[in-house]
């Protein structure tokens, strides 16, 4: 269906997905670790853009190492296609803050890929690509 002929059930589902991804970037702000529990899928895996990727287990190691310190992370851009108990999600991500001593502040394009699972969803994989600096 074109975006404009979606349903009602299929519009609450893409806010509800829209809702999560925002979710997931903001847990960043305060190191969320409930959150990002809750919100990754048990089998979850990132691709950073190094090409280095990590399972839930370690990402949630990564977070609460206490390493990476966030002033700002946001997404933006969204594009949400939904496929039964499936949501693919392209958009961009923004963030600046502190890994160790080393500053960051970049953007990225990202996909998401989430799943509905006992009613709620949950990001089952990640991958973004850096968007050079212009």
């Amino acid at each position: 269906k074109a975006p404009d002929m979606a349903s009602g059930k299929e519009c609450d589902e893409r806010f509800a997905v829209a809702k999560a991804e925002r979710a997931q970037a903001e847990a960043n702000l305060g190191i969320d670790l409930t959150c990002f529990d809750r919100l990754l899928h048990k089998d979850y895996a990132i691709i950073q853009p190094g090409g280095v990727t990590r399972d839930k287990a370690e990402t949630l190691a990564s977070l609460r190492s206490g390493t990476r310190h966030w002033d700002r992370a946001s997404v933006d851009q969204l594009d949400i296609r939904l496929f039964d108990a499936t949501a693919v999600v392209t958009g961009r991500w923004c963030g600046s803050g502190r890994n160790g001593a080393a500053p960051f502040d970049y953007q990225a394009r990202f996909l998401s890929v989430w799943v509905k699972e006992d009613g709620r969803w949950q990001n089952v994989a990640y991958q973004s690509t850096d968007i050079p600096a212009g």
